[in-house]
């Protein structure tokens, strides 16, 4: 079990975001620091693999500290994470300083820093990206161990392992049809006939009398679940095991109640139809209602992604 993809205090960012993924820290041996830095933890991650169309609109890392009994509960320290800017053969690499703050020794739980500039930055300019370098002091300034305040490194436990997780949005609009709601006509013959009124109401009612609008066969929402093992997509996909995503199936026949949502264009098409079946088909029985579900999942590269896929679910059925 890997550390969590998302807690409590990102419902913010989940409601905003279409995507959310983690990244595993890409270095697999500690890095030999000249001795000013020789206590620095070197943090590398991926970002090539976002999606194009994806923007980020933020972005943590996060690494878990233990509590510490061997220490003081008042006792402090300062935490600093800085982003690498450039490297060097003969001397340490240039650093910019990100964030810093203090933590006690009591302190357990994940600490989240905020690197959503950097992130965007290594996503425009992949060539830039250089990683992270975290760094621990005491309070008299001294450069300790991230071991010694309870920071939990590759050697920790596999749900305690630091990770950045980024939340995306999709930029691209997709342009819905226009459709085209049909106003009250005027009259373009005043003069048209009484008789040739009394013999189109005439029909329409007679259509109303004779169509057998049978309930059960009318547009409407039907149960469909798809289930994700049967589809043999179990094996990368983490959550839901499957959704209820229902279907819209029936006659879209006249007359057209108020809960087929008919649009104004279907009311007409429905009517011509009836007056002459050979003109026009009958409206079809669509989704007009959609939503989205949300879906954890392994990427290529094993990282863990919580993805929002919208219009997933109906929601409402309609003629259209």
């Amino acid at each position: 079990q890997g550390p969590p993809i998302a807690s409590l205090q990102d419902n913010n960012f989940l409601n905003d975001a279409d995507m959310v993924m983690s990244f595993v820290n890409l270095v697999e041996h500690d890095k030999e620091f000249l001795p000013v830095r020789r206590h620095h933890r070197e943090f590398r991650f991926d970002l090539s693999r976002i999606p194009e169309g994806e923007a980020v609109t933020a972005a943590e890392f996060r690494i878990y500290k233990d509590f510490i009994h061997e220490r003081y509960d008042n006792e402090t320290f300062r935490i600093s994470i800085y982003q690498v800017l450039e490297e060097h053969s003969d001397r340490e690499s240039d650093l910019f300083l990100l964030d810093s703050r203090v933590i006690w020794a009591a302190e357990e739980g994940w600490l989240v820093f905020d690197v959503t500039a950097t992130s965007n930055h290594w996503v425009l300019n992949p060539g830039r990206n250089l990683g992270l370098q975290l760094a621990l002091e005491s309070t008299n300034g001294e450069s300790i161990s991230l071991r010694v305040a309870g920071l939990i490194g590759r050697s920790g436990p596999q749900n305690k392992q630091p990770f950045m997780v980024a939340f995306f949005k999709a930029t691209e609009v997709h342009l819905r049809s226009i459709r085209s709601a049909l106003g009250g006509s005027k009259q373009r013959n005043p003069s048209q006939s009484k008789g040739a009124k009394s013999q189109v109401t005439l029909r329409m009612a007679n259509i109303a009398e004779n169509s057998s609008s049978d309930q059960m066969q009318a547009c409407k929402k039907h149960e469909l679940y798809v289930s994700f093992k049967d589809l043999k997509w179990q094996d990368w996909i983490i959550a839901p095991d499957g959704y209820a995503a229902y279907y819209c199936e029936g006659e879209c026949a006249f007359p057209l109640n108020s809960y087929m949502n008919a649009t104004n264009h279907a009311i007409m098409q429905t009517l011509v139809n009836f007056i002459n079946p050979k003109t026009v088909p009958k409206p079809c029985c669509v989704p007009t209602q959609l939503n989205a579900i949300s879906v954890l999942y392994y990427d290529d590269s094993s990282n863990v992604i919580l993805k929002k896929y919208r219009n997933m679910v109906v929601r409402a059925c309609g003629c259209h």
